[in-house]
């Protein structure tokens, strides 16, 4: 853990290293994904059997690949009462949320006469990922597919690593209306959602959590098909004053540092000693908490303390532009609302990070490694496209039409100046 000194005369170029240590990928990575492309777009099927026996470890055919509706239905009703509640209750909250994202068509007539406007339409097929070890959450699930189900998306293709599926992941995948799963995971996996491989069908947009190989896959495949983001590790700023319980701000912290030894939180406090106290809570939880070893790592590596006046820390957050960023605070909108660069933002001292992971209703798909200075989190329009509308009559074609002649010739393009001169009157 890094500790800064908002008053030391080195902090920003110190703080600035320290930021810019989490840049960059291991370029053997994606040598490696480049094969596994290469295999699945020429050899389909085969080679996403032979991958999923070399890596996984596992026999499949064409035929068991996908899990079946029986098995779905098994792993559901497998799934504790407690926590299908609570799969039922998130999924109510996700969809209510993402169905007031839904922007409207657009149609009207300009002085010139002309008819413009614009439509949005749902995407045809989508591929959500969802990773298995660690990261097999049924959160991931819901926080993907609901918002492909609420922008009316036709088909939606979940892919999972094989082995025994999480009862609570199929749990999800059933109240969002998932019914296509196959068990395949990895870069292949990826693979077979954009080219298509035997059974699995070619998708129009891939969207889903993946560690470095799924990352790098997805990074190759833009352009075959879109996809949503590049996703890093998870990142968490809390910024909390001296008036907060340091065992609260401590558990925010470590929510995020469990994910992975990657992962990275931060404080921000303009009391000393109250660092020292969620210091020593985070030590003290660590020595108890299941996911300690990796929340260790990720507190010792990547984690910060920033002793700063309380009024720099949305310029503070700006130049880390985190996944998530929380104000511990009485009247925390007073430095929030100043905040430009954060995937989500969380407010006050009974709004931990962890409700937004879960069940606010907003989505926890959202930028890291600083993507929030220019993307969004995953949202209804990563699955609506807008179509763009034009309609001249004659009257207002002959006011726009003299302007294009004009500007196509102006750009050496003379049979877009023709389309339109021979629509004109005098045109020829």
């Amino acid at each position: 853990m890094r500790r800064f000194l908002f008053s030391d005369p080195d902090f920003q170029s110190a703080f600035k290293a320290f930021l810019d240590e989490r840049r960059g990928s291991p370029t053997d990575v994606d040598a490696a994904v480049a094969v596994v492309l290469e295999a699945i777009r020429t050899q389909g099927i085969e080679a996403l059997l032979d991958y999923s026996r070399r890596f996984d470890k596992v026999e499949l055919t064409a035929e068991t690949i996908r899990v079946t509706a029986e098995e779905i239905e098994a792993g559901a009703a497998e799934t504790p009462p407690d926590v299908r509640e609570a799969i039922a209750f998130a999924a109510a909250r996700i969809r209510a949320y993402h169905s007031r994202q839904r922007p409207a068509n657009q149609a009207w007539t300009d002085e010139a006469g002309v008819e413009l406007g614009w439509r949005w339409t749902p995407l045809e097929a989508v591929g959500v990922y969802v990773p298995g070890g660690r990261a097999a959450y049924p959160s991931t699930v819901l926080m993907n597919a609901v918002p492909a189900q609420v922008a009316g998306v036709d088909r939606i293709a979940m892919v999972t690593p094989p082995g025994k599926l999480q009862p609570a992941v199929l749990a999800a995948a059933k109240e969002a209306g998932v019914t296509e799963i196959w068990r395949v995971g990895g870069a292949q996996a990826v693979a077979a959602l954009a080219y298509g491989a035997g059974p699995i069908q070619p998708v129009d947009k891939i969207v889903g959590p993946g560690n470095a190989y799924v990352t790098a896959a997805k990074r190759r495949l833009y352009g075959v098909v879109g996809i949503d983001a590049l996703a890093g590790p998870s990142e968490i700023v809390v910024v909390a004053d001296r008036n907060n319980n340091p065992d609260w701000i401590a558990a925010d912290l470590l929510s995020q540092a469990e994910h992975d030894p990657a992962a990275q939180s931060i404080l921000i406090t303009d009391d000393e000693a109250f660092a020292a106290a969620v210091e020593q809570a985070i030590a003290e939880r660590l020595k108890t908490l299941s996911t300690g070893e990796d929340a260790a790592a990720s507190w010792r590596d990547h984690g910060a303390v920033i002793i700063a006046p309380l009024d720099e820390s949305p310029a503070l957050v700006d130049a880390i532009a985190p996944e998530h960023v929380e104000f511990a605070l009485d009247n925390p909108e007073r430095l929030s609302d100043r905040v430009r660069h954060a995937g989500a933002i969380f407010l006050g001292r009974v709004t931990p990070e962890a409700i937004g992971d879960y069940v606010a209703g907003s989505n926890h798909v959202l930028p890291t490694s600083r993507a929030a200075r220019f993307q969004s989190g995953l949202s209804i329009y990563d699955f609506i496209k807008r179509t763009s509308i034009v309609k001249c009559d004659p009257v207002s074609f002959a006011i726009l039409g003299p302007h294009t002649v004009a500007l196509a010739k102006a750009e050496g393009l003379p049979a877009h100046a023709l389309s339109a001169s021979v629509r004109l009157p005098t045109g020829n």
